[in-house]
């Protein structure tokens, strides 16, 4: 029996438990190259999108059955900014980014090489902006804390745990950060992964 289970485990990669009723998505942090200046480009969903409408976005999007995380990166970047595969550059995968409603997100970071020729899809992107990845880094969001609590279903059976319906379940912290740039508020999860990306740059 030991023997069986070391062969199972003999090539297993680790991920998170109940991914399989999870949703995945991936997306890239675009870089490009503006004069002497590094910027990051970032979209402005499109307002009759039924999701997040008008709200600020890296490119990206579901990762499809039996996909790699990062071919659906670049082809959610390619669908969204209207450019081709062999446009951008791959630089690094990120920290995996798992939020309370159950979502997956797998976040890049990478080139635009060519970012004067873009067509972007105006069905999903009303526009797109840049914002200096110096500007950034220096810049300190606000952080505003909120907490996750467990509402537990009715019909939940406390007669099968300790101090029944005493039970203090734990509370979680989520907390939401902007950025702010010109006119644009960067927040959300959009500010959590760029958060991620400028932290590991400052190391």
């Amino acid at each position: 029996m030991i023997k069986d289970i070391e062969d199972k485990f003999k090539n297993f990669v680790p991920y998170i438990n109940g991914f399989q009723n999870m949703k995945r998505a991936s997306v890239l942090i675009p870089l490009i190259q503006k004069d002497d200046s590094c910027e990051i480009l970032f979209e402005v969903r499109a307002k009759t999108l039924r999701r997040q409408p008008n709200e600020i976005s890296f490119p990206g999007g579901k990762i499809e059955k039996g996909e790699k995380p990062i071919d659906a990166c670049i082809r959610e970047t390619c669908e969204e900014l209207g450019t081709v595969p062999e446009n951008i550059e791959i630089i690094s995968p990120l920290d995996l980014y798992v939020n309370h409603s159950n979502l997956i997100i797998h976040p890049y970071v990478g080139i635009i090489k060519d970012a004067e020729h873009l067509s972007i899809n105006t069905a999903e992107v009303d526009h797109t902006f840049t914002a200096p990845v110096d500007y950034l880094m220096d810049y300190s969001p606000e952080e505003f804390e909120n907490e996750i609590k467990i509402d537990p279903s009715d019909d939940f059976p406390y007669d099968r745990i300790p101090n029944k319906k005493n039970y203090k379940f734990a509370v979680g912290k989520y907390p939401v950060l902007f950025y702010e740039y010109k006119n644009y508020i960067i927040w959300g999860i959009t500010a959590r992964i760029l958060e991620n990306f400028l932290t590991l740059l400052k190391k």
